[in-house]
């Protein structure tokens, strides 16, 4: 499997920023946990020790688990009214809710 996350300008910045805001040896975490109100569901949380089954993209990690549901992805990170967040345009999601956050397969 060929292993492809694209981030666009916005995210990478972010994560940039985000990541020196926490210490330069914190990674930005992006993983896929079983829950939400379509089956799945995006984390973001910020973690300092590498796994032996984590992937690198700079400074972010996804699990191998976690790449396989979300490979192919584009990590957009948006700036609205109603806040900011990080949103995941994931090709292999059939349906997502309104949040945004949660996905099926």
């Amino acid at each position: 499997m060929t292993k492809k996350i694209e981030f666009t300008k916005s995210a990478t910045e972010q994560i940039k920023k985000i990541v020196l805001e926490n210490g330069s040896k914190t990674y930005f975490r992006i993983s896929v946990k079983g829950g939400g109100c379509s089956g799945f569901k995006y984390s973001f949380t910020f973690d300092k020790k590498l796994k032996p089954n984590d992937n690198i993209f700079e400074k972010t990690v996804i699990d191998n688990n976690s790449l396989e549901l979300i490979n192919g992805s584009v990590v957009d990170y948006k700036k609205e009214m109603i806040g900011n967040s990080f949103i995941i345009k994931n090709p292999k999601a059939q349906s997502s809710c309104g949040c945004g956050l949660s996905f099926s397969v």
